[in-house]
Formats: structure tokens, C-alpha cells, sequence
């Protein structure tokens, strides 16, 4: 898999059907459908994009009581997707369960490949200041992600969503193979938008991230399929 993921936020599967008329060769490709697309199409995206031979990471952020948590994961697992997100403030039971639900639906469905679980540790929109102040911790942005990632590494999740500048940080304090998955991607003649902790593809593998998801700098570019491969080639670029 390519370690970029095109985040499709867009509103419906026409829209994304347009968009990906920007790229010849998908093969491979991996993207990123988050709430917005899946709750206007359900499997109809899935469908569309595993035809087209795309690894998808589905974000849906699963959030609930552990029996819950494991019901969606198994029905999640059976898309044969590639990745799947939880918060991994549910806690370690939640987190458990969520892996359990994935496990006994490759079982049930034999499945070669197992869903992987990425959990979502603070939202790269949150400032520090913001993070202390509404959720009432006196831990700095660094501590508060990495005591989530541990968490989540010792409950069967296979990396976390987290910030660039944190990736360091939960390697040490996890594996090098728990991956960290990076948000927050913009090339550097960006606008930010609503992002706070933000860094450029070439960056974020100098700081040890796993795989990156990028919109709008894809998205809204003019010619997206030239945007997609600078990110390729920044990402690569010594």
C-alpha cells in the first residue's frame, strides 16, 4: 500500500466518482472514508472503491459501551476493509472489544486479511490549551496522546491517529511497529483551515509517521492527480 490516504470528504458518490476521473492507475491507492461519505452511501462507496482495486481506511471513529463497540466492529470487519478507527479515550475495554468483533468476523467470513485498528487519540483540530481547559487534564498534548496510544497498544489496536509531532514519542513508549497514522498533512503553500498541529509529507516520515491522510491539499487542488504525486515524491524525498 502507498503510505499516502486521500481523505474523500465529500458529499456523495457522484462527487467521488468525479474526482477519481483525475486518476488513471488506482491500483493500490489508499483513501480515507470518514463519516460524512459512509453515512450519505454506506457500502455503496465501499463497493465502488474495492472494485477500482483501493485499500480504504474507514473512519467512523467507533465510540460506545464494549458490546456495542464489538457488534459494529464485526459488521465493519465483514466490508473487508483495511483499516477501522475508535477513540481510544472508549478505554481499554471498548478498545478490546472492538478487536474481538474484528477477529470473529474474519473468522466467520474467512477472511485472509483481518481488519486493523487505528485509534484516535486527540483530534489534530484541538490546541493544548483547548484539550486542559474542556477535558479538565493537567497533562501536556505530548503525555495525553502517548498515554492514549499506550492504552490502545495494550488492548490489540494496530497504531493510532495522531499528530506528527507525537509519532516519536508512542514509538518509544509502544513498538515501531505500532503505526501512526498522521492527519493534519498540508504541503507548505497550504492554508491550515481548522487543523492546529500541522506539518508538511516530508516532515512527518522525518519524524517517524507510518502513513499520512491528506484532503483538501488533493481535493481542491487544481490539478489533484500532480497534488497527490508531490505529496508521493515529498514523502519520498531524502
Amino acid at each position: 500500500m502507498k503510505p499516502v490516504f486521500i481523505a474523500l470528504d465529500f458529499h456523495n458518490l457522484t462527487e467521488v466518482k468525479q474526482f477519481m476521473k483525475n486518476f488513471s492507475q488506482t491500483n493500490n491507492m489508499c483513501v480515507k472514508v470518514g463519516m460524512e461519505i459512509f453515512y450519505s452511501e454506506g457500502k455503496n462507496i465501499i463497493e465502488y472503491l474495492q472494485n477500482k482495486d483501493i485499500n480504504i481506511f474507514l473512519d467512523l471513529k467507533l465510540y460506545d459501551i464494549p458490546t456495542t463497540v464489538e457488534k459494529a466492529a464485526y459488521e465493519l470487519g465483514k466490508l473487508k476493509v483495511q483499516y477501522i478507527t475508535v477513540h481510544a479515550s472508549g478505554g481499554s475495554k471498548m478498545i478490546n472489544a472492538a478487536k474481538k468483533g474484528l477477529v470473529q468476523a474474519a473468522k466467520d467470513y474467512n477472511l485472509t486479511d483481518t481488519t486493523k485498528i487505528l485509534a484516535v487519540t486527540e483530534l489534530t483540530s484541538f490546541s493544548e490549551t483547548q484539550m486542559q481547559q474542556e477535558q479538565a487534564v493537567n497533562k501536556s498534548m505530548p503525555e495525553m496522546v502517548t498515554h492514549l496510544a499506550k492504552i490502545a497498544y495494550q488492548n490489540g489496536a494496530d497504531g493510532v491517529i495522531c499528530s506528527a509531532l507525537e509519532n516519536e514519542m508512542i514509538h518509544q513508549n509502544t513498538s515501531e511497529e505500532f503505526l501512526c497514522v498522521n492527519p493534519g498533512i498540508r504541503l507548505s503553500s497550504d492554508n491550515n483551515d481548522d487543523q492546529q498541529r500541522v506539518v508538511n509529507p516530508k516532515k512527518a516520515r522525518k519524524l517517524g509517521s507510518n502513513g499520512i491522510v491528506v484532503g483538501r491539499s488533493i481535493t481542491k487542488a487544481e490539478k489533484p492527480n500532480a497534488a497527490y504525486k508531490q505529496i508521493l515524491n515529498e514523502w519520498s524525498s531524502k
